[in-house]
């Protein structure tokens, strides 16, 4: 990546600030895909006209790009907020409405309330602070960016621990999502508690499970 695709990434908080804005408000999620563990979502404000080197869509870094550019945010920013939604919170809500109920959670504890808000895709109407809705966004601004490295890092880092927790799964290969190797353990182990109920990979071994207990109580 050169200097140049990065200085566009700040394309968008730049016209905010033209407008007299200063505290712009990044937020992002890490998560809606896979079969295990929570959903991550963060919230950050960068200082006006801050220059981070390297910052990009979490999914386009190394994971160690991303842990560097991790200690640099979480050093630099003027507030962030991390939030954790449960795997039964997405099982309970859907996954769309889980990413929203963590957006607004994570903008709302931030320390300082911002004056604006650029989120990555998601419609956030119920939001009491001028905002701005931008698909691709984790691409397309620094801010966004910023949340993203966040959340991921933050995820990541869950899963790897929920990896010598629960061995059987590669939950540290795969954080969770439905490689093969994960549907292989799935079919062998069956879920183990921080799998999503309501995903089909792996409701069909509950719903199968709630066959056999109807079926021995006939």
């Amino acid at each position: 990546m050169n200097d140049r695709t990065n200085l566009n990434l700040y394309k968008t908080e730049e016209e905010l600030y033209d407008n007299g804005l200063r505290l712009i408000c990044g937020v992002d999620e890490a998560g809606r895909g896979p079969l295990a563990g929570p959903l991550v979502v963060a919230a950050c404000i960068l200082p006006p006209f801050l220059r981070i080197k390297g910052i990009n869509d979490s999914k386009k870094l190394s994971a160690k790009k991303r842990e560097e550019l991790y200690k640099i945010i979480v050093k630099e920013a003027i507030a962030y907020e991390i939030v954790f939604v449960s795997e039964q919170e997405v099982d309970e809500w859907n996954i769309y409405q889980a990413t929203k109920k963590g957006m607004l959670e994570a903008i709302h504890k931030l320390s300082t309330r911002p004056d604006h808000v650029l989120i990555d895709a998601m419609p956030l109407g119920e939001l009491d602070i001028p905002h701005t809705s931008i698909i691709h966004g984790d691409a397309r601004c620094a801010s966004i960016a910023a949340a993203s490295i966040l959340a991921k890092v933050t995820r990541d880092e869950y899963m790897e621990k929920m990896d010598i927790k629960y061995p059987n799964y590669g939950f540290k290969r795969h954080k969770g999502y439905g490689t093969k190797q994960h549907l292989e353990a799935l079919e062998k182990y069956g879920p183990c508690p921080i799998h999503r109920k309501t995903y089909t990979p792996v409701n069909k071994y509950y719903s199968k499970q709630l066959s056999l207990d109807l079926e021995d109580k006939e």
